[in-house]
């Protein structure tokens, strides 16, 4: 029997450090102590359960069976069980498709309906039925290893399963982490109780990280499986822009400013087009902020990229205008469906196409269409880089979820 005040505050004092239940820790004692019962006692293919009882310290183990129909099972007899061994060896298989995919019965795991209800009248298929184990307290080497080894698994996936939960909804959201280690290109975070993962594209290009270092992240997403890292964040990604926009600017987080398109090249340049329908407000000048403090925060975090802050439009005519910023154009011409030629005058030529053509490219993202600059003097020259193609889909703050 155990000591239970001691067993009481250490499940307690497991439970504080892990941020668990205790019902979750005396769990995986239960799972480790049937772990070491079956592996002494049993025999491998039984299935093994235990209850400490709190109050008194004492234990109790049972089997498990499984209630199932004759036709649900494969019964094989010792000749067929030495038959298969043979085949086995000689890699063929002697029992069809159809066969191997029906379980095999055990005796040990699964009782027949009609054997069952001669325990339990009103059993049904599937249910499970139990049958108390003589307490054993003592057990070998072997067994008090797996013991410890199912703790800490049993441990380790409760924890696991815990900060899941915890982080479970959080996706599309900014967090603050310290940045923990780097390995093959990837940065570690640290998060508190779990650890988050910014994978080699999801990092600013040109960006140098620290260890030790406090930053802000984007949570992309929270995976479950556990063979995959847990907590993926992001700072490349354009809603890391827009949440910072909407942690700065008020209007942005009750909804009077509504960011309606964003597109960037992490490290160099983001465009994001905003509106409001509220009378009286100006949302580029709400974004801007009191002599430039609200982007100039988002500015600082994210090492002085380059932001353009556009007016949206309904007008695909004034919307394209507005994307050009911060060239101003002279007159769009619509060619067809999602395409306009733009005619800006000579000495807004390069500032409307900009370096490598990124300006127009950008502002095609941003509007979905696909923008041709020329100059109003030589409108029938085609410029270099003057003209880029609109993506498939027309880039919004709901397609870059």
């Amino acid at each position: 029997m155990f000591e239970i005040k001691e067993l009481g505050r250490a499940l307690k004092q497991v439970a504080d450090e892990k941020g668990l239940a205790p019902e979750k820790v005396l769990e995986a004692v239960e799972a480790a102590l049937a772990a070491a019962y079956k592996k002494e006692y049993k025999e491998k293919g039984d299935i093994v359960r235990a209850k400490l009882d709190l109050q008194t310290g004492e234990m109790s183990f049972w089997q498990v069976k499984l209630v199932v129909d004759p036709s649900e099972v494969r019964v094989v007899t010792d000749e067929e069980l030495l038959a298969e061994a043979e085949a086995d060896k000689e890699k063929e298989n002697i029992v069809d498709e159809e066969e191997k995919k029906i379980p095999r019965y055990n005796s040990e795991r699964h009782i027949f309906l009609e054997d069952a209800r001669k325990i339990k009248k009103d059993v049904e298929l599937g249910e499970e039925l139990t049958f108390p184990l003589e307490v054993h307290e003592d057990f070998g080497r072997i067994a008090a290893q797996i013991a410890r080894q199912t703790i800490v698994q049993k441990l380790r996936d409760s924890e696991r399963e815990s900060v899941m939960k915890e982080w479970h909804g959080k996706e599309g959201s900014i967090i603050s982490g310290i940045i923990q280690r780097f390995d093959r290109g990837n940065v570690y975070i640290d998060l508190g109780r779990a650890t988050g993962v910014m994978f080699a594209n999801e990092i600013i290009p040109g960006e140098h990280y620290r260890m030790g270092e406090r930053l802000r992240f984007f949570v992309l997403s929270v995976q479950e499986d556990t063979r995959l890292p847990g907590i993926v964040l992001s700072r490349s990604h354009p809603r890391f822009v827009s949440k910072l926009f909407e942690l700065e600017v008020p209007e942005i987080a009750d909804g009077t400013v509504e960011i309606k398109a964003i597109t960037r090249e992490a490290g160099n340049r983001t465009k994001l087009a905003v509106f409001s329908s509220a009378p009286g407000v100006d949302p580029i000048g709400a974004c801007v902020g009191q002599r430039g403090t609200r982007v100039m925060a988002v500015n600082n975090e994210l090492g002085q990229e380059k932001i353009d802050i556009v007016e949206w439009d309904e007008n695909p005519e004034k919307f394209i205008v507005n994307s050009l910023s911060p060239a101003k154009p002279d007159s769009v011409e619509i060619l067809g469906p999602r395409e306009a030629r733009v005619y800006v005058p000579e000495d807004q030529l390069s500032l409307a196409i900009g370096r490598g053509g990124q300006n127009v490219r950008m502002s095609a993202k941003l509007t979905g269409w696909r923008i041709d600059v020329r100059s109003k003097t030589r409108p029938e020259e085609v410029q270099e880089g003057g003209v880029a193609e609109a993506p498939m889909n027309k880039v919004s703050t709901e397609d870059e979820e």
